[in-house]
């Protein structure tokens, strides 16, 4: 995936804790901490938005879908 450089504005404290990561290793550059940041923070809000989707659902209709056709004969069933 291609990378395009932007700039963001950043408040000192946080700018020192990023750095600090840096200076121990634990990321290559800012950049890269920030990139980071960003991708785990974006893939958190896509779980949450699933478990909202999920907690939508009723779980009887769901138990009841899941068990259909659970009562045929497993003679009944093609031989793969």
């Amino acid at each position: 995936m291609s990378s395009v450089k932007v700039a963001i504005t950043i408040d000192q404290e946080n700018l020192i804790r990023v750095d600090n990561l840096v200076s121990k290793g634990v990321f290559p550059s800012r950049s890269r901490a920030i990139a980071e940041a960003v991708a785990e923070k974006l893939a958190r809000m896509e779980r949450s938005r699933l478990a909202a989707e999920c907690a939508k659902l009723d779980p009887a209709s769901e138990q009841a879908l899941a068990e259909e056709g659970m009562g045929l004969e497993l003679g009944t069933w093609p031989e793969y």
